[in-house]
């Protein structure tokens, strides 16, 4: 019997499938195997649906529904645009590495240095005169600070990179 009805039901779903899916955001044959799920949960209860085709054109429908209550639902993974400049994950990665050890080492330096190489790294691309206000200094002496603070910076990596390499 129940053999039987899944072959006789067979077109009847895929053609309500395939009228119910463009409109639910979802493919056709996700919306039949969702049926399908849950015809056989129904059938392994030992319920079979008194009327097949109209359980199944309802059922169709519901999982419809569901599948746009879903799409609506559902937010992005990434929020932020994705990255289409070509580059593998691998270059990516070690990009964020050098980042990173870039801002520990730039923490790492001594006097007001970190809080002037890190304004000169951020993002919002502060002018010298936002820079020089923000850290109360004079804008003129922001240039020869910079060039203390880069050279510190300097031997500081320099010293890290070259205890790393192997020697001999």
């Amino acid at each position: 019997m129940t053999h039987e009805m899944l072959t006789a039901l067979r077109p009847l779903l895929t053609a309500e499938a395939s009228a119910e899916a463009h409109a639910s955001g979802m493919e056709p044959g996700d919306l039949e195997q969702a049926v399908w799920l849950r015809l056989l949960e129904r059938l392994d209860g030992d319920r079979p649906p008194a009327d097949p085709q109209g359980w199944l054109r309802r059922a169709v429908r519901a999982e419809a529904r569901r599948g746009r209550r879903t799409a609506r639902l559902e937010l992005p993974y990434r929020a932020e645009p994705v990255d289409d400049t070509g580059r593998d994950p691998e270059q990516q990665a070690l990009t964020a590495a050098r980042r990173r050890a870039l801002h520990a080492a730039v923490r790492r330096l001594p006097g007001r240095c970190p809080r002037l190489m890190a304004a000169l790294l951020s993002p919002h691309d502060l002018t010298y005169r936002e820079i020089a206000g923000e850290l109360g200094i004079s804008q003129g002496s922001l240039g020869p600070e910079r060039s203390k603070c880069l050279g510190c910076l300097r031997r500081l990596l320099a010293a890290e990179v070259a205890a790393r390499e192997p020697r001999g």
